[in-house]
């Protein structure tokens, strides 16, 4: 896969665990954030792990995938490398939100995306 070098033309999938925490929340937030700042494209976790092969083939021919875990059980992470892809992958609950005590806002996006901004674009 192609190193990270936001703006250019390689393409980025991005995929967040969307799953029922805050961090979760968040999670799923910073993706949609990354997305209309057209840092790369969302796709679909949940078809990656239900075997649908058009979202498999586009996970395997994407220059990168990066996953957005709200917690280190990294369900996104490993749906991916399931399928033989290893993302570049980010834990919301290692950037220092707690599960279960974590306000969902606007600050809590900026701060998500920046951190993970600052490690794929250098």
């Amino acid at each position: 896969m192609s190193s990270c070098s936001c703006g250019n033309s390689n393409i980025k999938l991005i995929y967040a665990c969307s799953g029922a925490s805050d961090v979760g929340s968040l999670s799923d937030l910073a993706a949609r954030k990354m997305r209309d700042e057209k840092i790369g494209a969302m796709s679909c976790l949940a078809a990656v792990g239900a075997g649908l092969s058009g979202f498999i083939e586009s996970a395997k021919a994407a220059d990168q995938c990066i996953t957005i875990d709200g917690c280190q059980v990294a369900c996104a992470k490993k749906n991916l490398e399931k399928i033989g892809v290893t993302p570049k992958s980010f834990i919301i609950t290692e950037m220092g939100y707690e599960k279960g005590k974590t306000s969902i806002n606007e600050n809590a996006v900026n701060e998500a995306v920046s951190t993970i901004k600052n490690n794929i674009c250098g």
